[in-house]
């Protein structure tokens, strides 16, 4: 009988998944595909193409030097690949893990592949549905406080340590303005793998990879190190603020990690509880990191699983309008907030959560763009991009184009916010107090024609009343909603 193939995706790059843990050399062979169908279907972002090649390239080297006998081919297609290892090697059967992807399911079942349970998350799947059966509404609070207990993080038996589950109070600060450094990072040297890989690149946009994302274990353990050591203690505070010369503040950057299987959450979260527990960081920054990973993460995934494959068609207040240009690096932006966080995009394939949520986001709500164009952008231009991660943070956070099953309002703010929260607002051309005239924040002149034009769609949101209320008394609201409309029109032209 012919040895199995062990088939690794390319976003389970981890010696521990299900199927391979237990393996030896002499008892299977290995399977590694990369899809050109795959590399041809967006305009990713050079960054984040790179950074999964490079990693299943060295998964692939690393492998081989524990004596695995790997088959790491590049098809037209996933199938293609398989069906051909299959032939070549005449095999019998073929294993993978349970993929990420709704889609990558369904092609496993196709392909007649074995496959074995996903362990690469906190929270299997089916242990989140058992969790929300029965629920009127799923909350992410009640989550969290579950995965917590049961995992035993930040308990005091059966209470949280400090007395309290959640420190969001602490977390909300505005960027300081005392100059300090912020953590630095490790930049990794690029070798011959990560060459070749760059030799192939094309329709790709952005700033070429200098080093910044992990591409092997090794060094996704050294940035964890890192962020533990130095980024950890100054992260809760400022977590939700933005400045303009820093493109991660003290954010962990540990996503991409561990959407990869680079890292495992569970050794990310005990590596923080352990930072408190040594007195190296304050509850409000660990609580606040750990509520990231093994709270908002981990509900991400399981309501992916939830409520796909209906999710993704989701389109709740219609919009329709297409992805700006300032967005896609096709056209610059005279907005001062825009202009940073594309710019930090375009350097890193990254932006905090804040800048997609508060920045990008608002902006794509405010303006109407298209939740599934939006996803498809987002998912091709961050590192740290994959469906089940901006389905359900695009969809249903960002642009509530899930009509409120995730989010009990829509993120939509005018300049006022962004000017609270960043450095921007003083050497911007527009003014976020004014909503009319050519100078008028094109977030404050959206966010009140984005009430006015779903004022139907939100009525029953008992959570919108004073907002739309607010919009109701404004007598300058036609000039508003005139203004809006131009607004709009730029930044479809890209002349915002």
């Amino acid at each position: 009988m012919t040895r199995p193939t062990i088939w690794i995706l390319g976003d389970q790059l981890n010696r521990s998944i299900a199927p391979l843990a237990d393996r030896t050399p002499e008892d299977c062979r290995i399977l590694l595909v990369e899809s050109t169908a795959k590399r041809a279907s967006k305009r990713w972002h050079v960054q984040r193409l790179h950074l999964v090649l490079s990693a299943m390239r060295h998964f692939a080297e690393e492998l081989r030097a524990e004596g695995f006998e790997v088959d790491h081919r590049v098809a037209a297609t996933l199938p293609a690949g398989v069906r051909a290892h299959v032939a070549e090697f005449d095999v019998d059967q073929v294993i993978a893990m349970e993929p990420m992807s709704w889609d990558g399911r369904e092609m496993l079942e196709r392909l007649g592949v074995e496959v074995t349970r996903n362990n690469q998350f906190l929270c299997h799947p089916s242990e989140f549905a058992e969790w929300a059966e029965g629920r009127k509404r799923l909350t992410m609070e009640h989550f969290y406080r579950w995965q917590r207990t049961r995992y035993d993080i930040l308990m005091d038996g059966a209470e949280p340590v400090a007395g309290a589950w959640n420190f969001d109070h602490d977390n909300r600060e505005p960027p300081p303005k005392d100059g300090r450094a912020w953590p630095a990072i490790t930049s990794f040297e690029l070798d011959a793998i990560d060459e070749d890989v760059l030799a192939g690149m094309e329709n790709t946009w952005g700033a070429a990879p200098a080093g910044k994302w992990p591409v092997t274990r090794a060094q996704a353990l050294q940035r964890l190190d890192e962020f533990i050591s130095t980024g950890l203690a100054p992260f809760g505070a400022h977590e939700d603020a933005m400045l303009d010369a820093e493109w991660k503040l003290a954010h962990s950057t540990l996503a991409a990690s561990m959407n990869l299987g680079l890292l495992e959450p569970l050794e990310v979260v005990r590596a923080a509880e352990a930072a408190f527990h040594r007195g190296d960081a304050p509850i409000n920054s660990v609580e606040g990191f750990i509520r990231q990973v093994m709270g908002w993460r981990e509900y991400v995934w399981g309501v992916y699983w939830l409520w796909m494959p209906d999710y993704r068609t989701m389109n709740e207040l219609a919009a329709d309008a297409a992805v700006p240009p300032a967005f896609t690096g096709e056209a610059e932006t005279q907005m001062a907030c825009l202009s940073s966080v594309m710019r930090h995009v375009h350097d890193n394939g990254y932006a905090h959560h804040i800048e997609r949520l508060m920045v990008l986001g608002n902006l794509a709500l405010t303006a109407g763009v298209d939740p599934q164009a939006m996803t498809q952008w987002m998912w091709a231009t961050f590192v740290d991009g994959a469906e089940w991660v901006m389905l359900p943070n695009v969809v249903g956070m960002a642009l509530h184009a899930d009509g409120g099953m995730m989010a009990t309002k829509p993120y939509a703010a005018g300049g006022a916010y962004v000017h609270r929260m960043s450095d921007h607002c003083s050497g911007c051309r527009y003014n976020p107090k004014k909503r009319v005239g050519e100078d008028a924040c094109p977030l404050t002149t959206l966010y009140w024609d984005f009430l006015a034009r779903n004022e139907d769609a939100l009525r029953g949101n008992h959570r919108m009343g004073q907002q739309l209320a607010g919009m109701r008394r404004l007598a300058d609201l036609d000039a508003v909603r005139e203004r809006a409309v131009e607004v709009r029109a730029k930044l479809a032209d890209g002349t915002i």
